[in-house]
């Protein structure tokens, strides 16, 4: 019979219970299965547009007798609308034309008194940019995801009469998309 030490049983016995593991690891990874599924990734990216304006500025010292009419000037807007996404910017009348859509009464004003101006979508000055309503347009495009700039065209027909003061007006842009 043969005595072994204690250490040698220790030894014999995690040699073996080793081998034993491995034996039973290769014959479950031999045996395995598998399942698999799916899970959905979504994000939902809506339209968005913004818009701001620059001052139309006439000029700060005019001389009703010595400029030339109709005086013009012109400003520019700019529309940032998300990729591919349409829109329309529109105009409205102004504060001081006495409603939204009342585009043949443009009007800035220096407390009671009153300057007549128009708003154009074209350099000619022959589209008036309003609503798309009384005789007026709007300016369509389609959004890139970056800014896009739009010309506001500018017209004071007419410095007759006219008393000399500060002449101010505020008009809305929407722009619908």
């Amino acid at each position: 019979m043969n005595k072994f030490s204690s250490k040698q049983v220790a030894k014999r016995l995690v040699v073996g219970l080793g081998l034993m593991a491995a034996s039973v690891a290769a014959q479950m990874s031999a045996n395995a299965l598998t399942v698999t599924s799916t899970f959905q990734v979504t994000a939902t990216i809506t339209s968005s547009c913004t818009v701001s304006g620059s001052t139309l500025n006439f000029g700060s010292t005019i001389d009703p007798l010595a400029t030339a009419v109709p005086l013009d000037a012109a400003s520019t807007l700019t529309v940032t609308c998300s990729n591919t996404t349409p829109y329309a910017v529109s105009l409205n009348a102004g504060t001081n034309a006495g409603g939204a859509s009342n585009f043949t009464a443009r009007t800035m004003k220096s407390g009671a008194n009153t300057l007549g101006y128009q708003l154009y979508l074209d350099s000619g000055r022959t589209t008036v940019w309003g609503d798309g309503t009384a005789s007026s347009s709007t300016k369509s495009g389609t959004g890139s995801g970056s800014a896009q700039s739009l010309t506001v065209y500018g017209r004071i027909p007419s410095l007759s009469g006219v008393i000399p003061g500060t002449y101010t007006d505020t008009v809305t842009v929407t722009v619908t998309y």
